[in-house]
């Protein structure tokens, strides 16, 4: 029997935690600045824990499915988002009754100090392989597609808001993502010029 290395991937690990932290926060704002909206078919709630167990799946799937590093960072950010989409109804899914999902807002700050911990963890020991591999992603279109959905959910959370501290992060993340949308641009014409 052979001994095979395991191979450590943490940059796949940073994008996975990043995923989680987005989709949850994602999912917990909107859920607090649009506490109305629901998916009702058939009258049945359909929670966003579903939808969460369902990119968990897919994004094992593709992970196990496939050995390419393209693809691995996709089923990283499926998988993570669908985490987070799960973590947010955590308080829903332990006492199975809808109107727990505000009901202990301490298990929210845990989840949230333990995925920004695990982060800075992660990025402290493996910070040049990481910055490397965001550096290559945000230079290719599944870098410019992830920037242009962040902008448009920023610009729609800023459209939608009076609350002064979701503009400035909304109004953050917005201009992050031009810039690495403009990034994207300014090097596809350099390369275009250099041919």
């Amino acid at each position: 029997m052979e001994d095979k290395k395991i191979e450590r991937r943490p940059n796949l690990s940073v994008l996975a935690l990043i995923s989680f932290a987005s989709s949850f926060a994602v999912a917990r704002a909107f859920t607090t600045l649009s506490p109305k909206t629901s998916f009702i078919t058939s009258g049945y709630h359909i929670h966003h824990f579903w939808y969460g167990i369902i990119l968990l799946a897919l994004g094992g799937w593709i992970g196990i499915s496939y050995n390419e590093p393209r693809i691995d960072k996709i089923a990283a950010v499926i998988f993570g988002a669908g985490g987070g989409l799960i973590g947010d109804e955590v308080g829903i899914l332990l006492a199975l009754e809808e109107h727990n999902y505000w009901a202990g807002i301490s298990y929210t700050f845990v989840v949230i100090l333990l995925v920004f911990a695990s982060i800075l963890v992660l990025v402290n020991k493996y910070s040049r392989s990481i910055l490397r591999d965001f550096a290559g992603f945000s230079r290719s279109r599944g870098g410019l597609y992830s920037a242009i959905f962040l902008a448009v959910l920023s610009f729609a959370f800023l459209i939608d808001t009076d609350n002064i501290i979701i503009i400035l992060i909304s109004g953050t993340l917005a201009f992050i993502a031009c810039i690495i949308i403009l990034s994207f641009f300014a090097q596809a014409i350099r390369k275009k010029l250099r041919t």
